[in-house]
């Protein structure tokens, strides 16, 4: 017997947020958010989704932001943070490969300004003409 996550439902989350519940399936049916649903088809929204929505909210109500826009942005984060998470990976495996202390150049590249991994550079001769 699997546990299920409880979430929660429209009336609460709508309540949590001060907005109509009618605002919450809008943002459904425009793809904003996937809660899922109970065996008597009840929306039930998840943690994630909450935290989604607060984003959604924060863009909405704070920058202006139309469900369009919020719709593009939410998808480049999504993208990016994809990259993000194959960058991360492309430098685990490179440490790996090379034996660099990948624990130290991952809280560096975690804590930099601009994520780049430090290069190593090679001195070469230079040729005598």
């Amino acid at each position: 017997m699997s546990m299920k996550s409880v979430g929660y439902t429209i009336g609460v989350v709508a309540e949590m947020y001060e907005i109509h519940p009618q605002t919450l399936r809008t943002y459904e049916r425009e793809g904003l958010l996937s809660p899922s649903r109970s065996r008597g088809n009840t929306r039930l929204f998840s943690d994630d989704d909450l935290q989604r929505l607060e984003m959604i909210l924060a863009l909405t109500r704070d920058l202006g932001v139309n469900l369009a826009g919020v719709e593009v942005i939410l998808n480049m984060r999504e993208k990016m943070e994809a990259m993000q998470s194959e960058v991360e990976s492309l430098i685990e495996y490179l440490c790996h490969q090379f034996d660099l202390n990948s624990e130290f150049l991952n809280e560096r590249v975690k804590t930099a300004l601009i994520r780049v991994p430090p290069s190593q550079l090679v001195r070469i001769r230079e040729r005598k003409e």
